[in-house]
């Protein structure tokens, strides 16, 4: 029977307690116990001074369920040093340019961990064909986390605006996903929701398979209208909150958006006929919305 180990064990294995002669006795028996991702992220979130090389030798000697090792003291490390950006001591290049904005924009800490959210559910392997509920949420942490913190830089206040940005991160993370479907395929990745694919027939989580499904393009032009859904929600708060603010978020939806027809346009079985804007496009895309 398979022995997960929780964090305040495995804390107290690593800090000599009275768990550490019994995860010990375990692996006499020749029961190496199991340690998830989530585990070994806390962990590494909570270490301190000197502790990080003892912890490595601990989690390397146990089991792994799902979650890669690397993978996880990466979120850990970032988890901690998000956490030491908000008491004011950051210790990464990356943190340290924060500083400063972080005071000025009264940026909010629970949209850097969302994002670190979104990086685990990519690692975890939890984006193949995922429901839809996690589809959403993933598109929450990764894309409507920026979207959130950008306001604020943008200076645009107000619940429409926040509504606004998280329909957008929403649209923008669709698009992105029906861009690079050949190129996640390569990464054993697929994006599209199970229910659209169970609306196909399609069964399982292989990529390569599915590209190939007959069904495939009518699941991508129903994952396409999702994002135009969301295109419109965010248009409409927009259209109601602090345009003159907004610019620089006005420009990239429409930019999106107009890849996102494109997109539509060339179908689903060339995938790999990219679909770019031209430089004026984009260009008068950026003067018609950012600047008159």
């Amino acid at each position: 029977m398979p022995i997960l180990l929780d964090t305040t064990v495995l804390i107290d294995v690593l800090r000599g307690g009275p768990a550490a002669e019994r995860v010990l006795g375990l692996r006499s028996t020749a029961q190496v116990p199991w340690v998830c991702a989530v585990n070994i992220e806390e962990i590494w979130r909570g270490l301190r001074s000197g502790e990080e090389e003892a912890a490595a030798q601990l989690v390397h000697a146990l089991r792994l369920a799902e979650l890669g090792r690397d993978e996880a003291k990466r979120a850990g490390r970032w988890r901690r040093e998000v956490a030491a950006l908000f008491a004011g001591r950051p210790g990464r290049p990356t943190t340290l340019a924060l500083l400063d904005p972080v005071a000025r924009f009264d940026l909010p800490a629970g949209e850097f961990h969302a994002m670190i959210d979104g990086m685990e559910m990519d690692a975890a392997g939890m984006m193949r064909a995922p429901p839809i509920s996690d589809l959403v949420h993933y598109c929450r942490c990764v894309a409507g986390a920026v979207g959130l913190l950008s306001i604020r830089v943008f200076g645009a206040h107000g619940e429409d605006a926040r509504r606004g940005a998280l329909a957008l991160g929403e649209a923008l993370q669709l698009t992105n996903i029906l861009r690079d479907l050949a190129e996640d395929a390569k990464r054993g990745r697929l994006y599209l929701p199970r229910e659209l694919l169970d609306q196909q027939r399609i069964s399982g989580s292989d990529p390569t398979r599915a590209l190939r499904d007959p069904g495939f393009p009518e699941v991508c032009e129903a994952l396409a209208a999702r994002a135009r859904r969301c295109f419109a929600n965010a248009d409409r708060h927009f259209a109601r909150g602090e345009r003159r603010a907004l610019r620089p978020a006005l420009v990239m939806m429409h930019v999106y958006r107009r890849t996102l027809d494109r997109l539509s346009a060339r179908g689903w079985r060339q995938l790999e006929v990219p679909v770019r804007l031209a430089r004026p496009e984009r260009l008068w895309l950026a003067l018609r919305y950012g600047l008159l």
